[in-house]
C-alpha cells in the first residue's frame, strides 16, 4: 500500500501553483480590484459571485458558498479524489509525487515506473485498435461491430479494438525483453503457467479499454466472439493500477462529452454504454462486472446531482437496484437525486435504444421512479401492513436506512410516507431516529466572538502570527478555541510567506477544516491599517481570559486543597499581571 504524501511536498505544491493561473485556464477570470472574479463554475448564475484571491491563494463563491485552495478546486472541478488532485497538480508542474515509507512497506513505485504502467496499457489499447483493422479476422469482427449498430466514430471515441485469436499476439509485440514480459504479467495482460512462457490473457475478443478519471487506460473488458470460447465477458483482474470497485466504464468519456453532467445513467454493460452513446445519450456508465459499490456512488454524486439507475425488471435486476440504493443513501445530501428505471422483460438499454430511438428512451428516464418508491416497495414486500406485527417489522427495517441519509428534507419526506403506512405521525417517528438530523448545507450566519475574530484574522492574514507572542502553555486553559488558535499560529510561524491556502491544507480532514474555511471567507470589514492593532488587542483579551481562568482555578484549589509554594508564586504573579493590565 502506498505511503502518505509528505506534508512539505503538499505545501511546496501549493506554493508553486498560482491559483489565479490555474482557475483562469479552466474558467476565465477578470480583474476586480485586487482580486479576480468569474461566474461560478459550480452553480448556474448570470452575474459573477465567484472570487479568487491571489494573496490568499483561495477562492470563494458568495452565491453557493463553495471555497478552498488549488487542491480543493481541482477536486471539485475535475471531480477527483484528494490524491488524484495532488497528482494532477504535480503533473502540471512536472513534479514527481513522493511517498513516505512505513515500516515493512514495499518500496513505492517511482513516477517513471507508474508512467511505464500506463504507457503499456495505452500501447496495448492501440495494439488492439490496430488488430481490429488489420488482423486476418478483422472483416468478421468489423461486420459484427456494424451489426451491433456502432459507427466508426463511436468505436474510435471508446478506443474499441480486437484481441487476436493467437495465443501470444500481444506478448510477441510488447513483451520483447524480460522486464516487459514481467510487466505484462503483473498488469494481467498476459498469463504465465510455466516459468518463462507467457500467453495473452485476452484472445479473440472485442476489447473495451477502461479509462480512469484522468483518461488513462487502466484495464480492459473483452466480449467473446465465439460462443463456445469461455465467458461472454472477461474483465481484467485487479492490479496495482486497477481496482474495479472504484472505476466506472464510460465516466471519462461522459465527462469529455459534457462540460457539466446534469445527470448520469448507470447501466449494466460495456455495450449498453457505447450503444447509448451512438444514439446521442452520452451520459451512461457501467460498473465493471460487479454490483454498484459505495465508492461508485461517491464518485457519481461528486460528478453530478442526479443519478439514474437502469436495470432489468426481473428479480436479479431488482436485487441489483436494491444494492445500489443501499450504497447511495449516505450520499443523498440536499440537492442530490436518485431515480430508478426498470426495463421490459428481455430488453436491455442496447436493444431498447436501437428499437425505439433516443427520444422515447429518454422519456423512460424522465418517468423514472424516485428512490423512495423502490425503498418502500422492497421493505413492504411480503409484509402484511394490516397487522401490528407487520407495521413493527416495516418500522424496524426502515429506520436504520433513514438514519444513513444526510438530507433533512429526505429524512422528513420518508418519515412522512412511513407514518402513513403504519399509522404514526412524522413527529413520533422522528423521535425514534438514533442520529440527529443533519443541518442544512447552506451557509449560516455565525456570531463573531473574540476567539473567532482572532482565528479569522489569522487564517486570512497569516503574517499576523508574528505580531503577538507564541504562548503554547495557554492550550492547557479550558477556553473554547484556544487550542485551534495556537495550532494555527504555530503553523503560520513555521514557514515564511505562508498563505491562507497552505494553512487550510494543514487542517484538511480534521474537524477544524470546515470552521476554518468559513472564517477564511468572513468579511471582517476591518480597515487594513487597523488590522494588526485589532488582532493584537483581540489576542491580548484572549490571553487575559486564559490568565483569569487559571487564577480562578488556583483560588478554588487554595480554598479546597491548598496550594504548594510554586502555585502560590504563580497565583501572585497572575494577580500582579492582571492588575497591571486592568489599570
Amino acid at each position: 500500500m502506498a505511503g502518505k504524501i509528505p506534508r512539505n511536498f503538499i505545501d511546496d505544491l501549493l506554493a508553486r501553483t498560482d491559483i489565479v493561473d490555474l482557475i483562469d485556464s479552466k474558467v476565465g477570470l477578470k480583474k476586480a480590484g485586487k482580486d479576480y472574479q468569474a461566474c461560478c463554475p459550480f452553480h448556474n448564475e448570470k452575474s459573477p459571485s465567484f472570487t479568487v484571491s491571489q494573496d490568499k491563494q483561495f477562492y470563494h463563491c458568495f452565491g453557493c458558498g463553495v471555497n478552498g485552495n488549488a487542491i480543493s478546486f481541482v477536486m471539485e472541478y475535475e471531480k477527483l479524489e484528494f490524491v488524484d488532485a495532488i497528482e494532477e497538480l504535480a503533473s502540471l508542474l512536472n513534479l514527481e509525487v513522493p511517498r513516505e515509507q512505513g515500516s515493512g512497506s514495499a518500496p513505492e513505485r517511482t513516477a517513471a515506473q507508474k508512467r511505464s504502467d500506463y504507457d503499456l496499457m495505452l500501447h496495448t489499447a492501440r495494439f488492439y485498435q490496430h488488430q481490429l483493422k488489420h488482423h486476418s479476422n478483422s472483416a468478421a469482427v468489423i461486420e459484427y461491430v456494424k451489426g451491433r449498430g456502432l459507427s466508426g466514430e463511436i468505436v474510435k471515441k471508446f478506443m474499441i479494438g480486437y484481441a487476436p485469436s493467437e495465443w501470444d499476439g500481444l506478448c510477441l509485440q510488447l513483451g520483447r525483453n524480460k522486464e516487459q514480459k514481467e510487466q505484462l504479467v503483473e498488469l494481467k495482460l498476459a498469463s504465465e503457467k510455466t516459468p518463462g512462457r507467457q500467453f495473452d490473457f485476452f484472445r479473440d475478443r472485442l476489447m473495451f479499454p477502461i479509462r480512469d478519471k484522468r483518461g488513462r487506460v487502466v484495464a480492459f473488458g473483452g466480449r467473446v466472439m465465439q460462443a463456445d470460447q469461455g465467458p461472454k465477458y472477461l474483465n481484467s483482474p485487479e492490479t496495482r493500477i486497477f481496482h474495479k470497485g472504484f472505476e466506472l466504464y464510460g465516466l471519462y468519456e461522459a465527462k469529455q462529452a459534457h462540460k457539466k453532467l446534469d445527470h448520469v445513467l448507470i447501466v449494466e454493460g460495456y455495450m449498453d454504454v457505447v450503444a447509448l452513446a451512438e444514439q446521442g445519450i452520452e451520459y451512461a456508465v457501467a460498473a465493471l462486472g460487479t454490483a454498484t459499490t459505495s465508492e461508485h456512488m461517491h464518485t457519481l454524486f461528486r460528478t453530478t446531482d442526479k443519478v439514474i439507475c437502469c436495470y432489468d425488471g426481473d428479480r436479479a435486476g431488482r436485487d441489483a437496484a436494491w444494492r445500489a440504493l443501499e450504497n447511495a443513501l449516505p450520499y443523498l445530501n440536499d440537492g442530490k437525486a436518485l431515480n430508478f428505471v426498470f426495463l421490459p422483460d428481455g430488453e436491455d438499454p442496447d436493444s431498447l435504444v436501437q428499437a425505439e430511438g433516443k427520444d422515447k428512451f429518454e422519456q423512460r428516464l424522465n418517468a423514472a421512479d424516485d428512490f423512495t418508491k423502490v425503498l418502500f416497495n422492497k421493505l413492504s414486500l411480503e409484509i402484511d401492513l394490516t397487522l401490528d406485527s407487520g407495521k413493527a417489522k416495516l418500522l424496524s427495517a426502515a429506520l436504520p436506512l433513514i438514519e444513513k441519509i444526510p438530507s433533512e428534507f429526505y429524512q422528513e419526506n420518508i418519515l412522512e410516507q412511513l407514518g402513513r403506512l403504519i399509522g404514526r405521525t412524522r413527529e413520533q417517528l422522528n423521535n425514534r431516529l438514533k442520529t440527529p438530523k443533519q443541518q442544512h448545507s447552506i451557509e449560516r450566519k455565525f456570531k463573531i466572538t473574540p476567539m473567532r475574530q482572532a482565528i479569522g484574522i489569522l487564517i486570512q492574514h497569516p503574517q499576523m502570527a508574528k505580531s503577538v507572542p507564541y504562548l503554547p502553555d495557554l492550550a492547557q486553559m479550558n477556553i473554547a478555541g484556544i487550542g485551534l488558535l495556537l495550532r494555527l499560529q504555530h503553523q503560520a510561524l513555521q514557514k515564511e510567506d505562508v498563505t491562507t491556502a497552505q494553512l487550510l491544507e494543514f487542517f484538511r480532514g480534521t474537524d477544524d477544516y470546515d470552521p476554518l474555511t468559513k472564517l477564511a471567507t468572513w468579511q471582517h470589514q476591518i480597515n487594513e491599517e487597523r488590522l494588526e492593532t485589532v488582532f493584537q488587542n483581540t489576542f491580548k483579551f484572549i490571553e487575559d481570559q486564559c490568565l483569569n481562568y487559571r487564577l480562578e482555578t488556583l483560588l478554588i484549589k487554595d480554598k479546597t486543597q491548598g496550594l504548594n509554594s510554586d502555585e502560590r508564586l504563580e497565583c501572585h504573579l497572575l494577580m500582579t499581571a492582571l492588575k497591571a493590565t486592568n489599570s
